[in-house]
């Protein structure tokens, strides 16, 4: 029995060197970024979305797949308010040329923004899709295991 079981033992071995070392669901993963604007800063909003475009870039390189999401909130709103937005142009090419990148927009500080307004809601870019709160996303995306940047 002892003779038998070395070379049984010798043969999965040999097997275990012939698989390949990146078990088949790390070739799947789909990576998920989350990208927070709270500041009405336009270098602040053309990192972010600098980063977005570059993860992108990175990840399409080697043939994976890549969700992005720039959730804005405070004073960052201002990144998604139409004709208000110093990054507007760069937001309108995104949304023609990523569909893996999503615009969040904070529906607490849409609110404040439109009280202050006189109650006048300011439009959003047509990209930017309405979130109950920022920070609520951003916590919620990471509960799910996106990762987290603040330029």
């Amino acid at each position: 029995m002892k003779r038998l079981i070395t070379p049984i033992a010798l043969a999965f071995v040999a097997l275990a060197m012939l698989l390949p070392t990146t078990p088949v669901m790390a070739q799947e993963k789909i990576h998920k970024i989350a990208i927070q604007v709270s500041t009405n800063n336009p270098k602040t909003m053309n990192i972010a979305l600098n980063n977005a475009a570059n993860v992108d870039k990175y990840y399409k390189a080697k043939g994976e797949e890549v969700q992005i999401e720039i959730v804005a909130y405070g004073p960052g709103l201002n990144m998604l308010i139409a004709g208000k937005s110093p990054v507007e142009k760069r937001i309108k090419s995104f949304g023609q040329n990523f569909d893996n990148i999503r615009f969040s927009a904070c529906g607490n500080t849409l609110k404040k923004f439109t009280k202050k307004a006189g109650g006048k809601k300011p439009p959003l870019v047509k990209e930017a899709k309405i979130v109950t709160a920022g920070v609520i996303r951003l916590s919620e995306l990471q509960e799910k295991g996106w990762s987290y940047i603040r330029p």
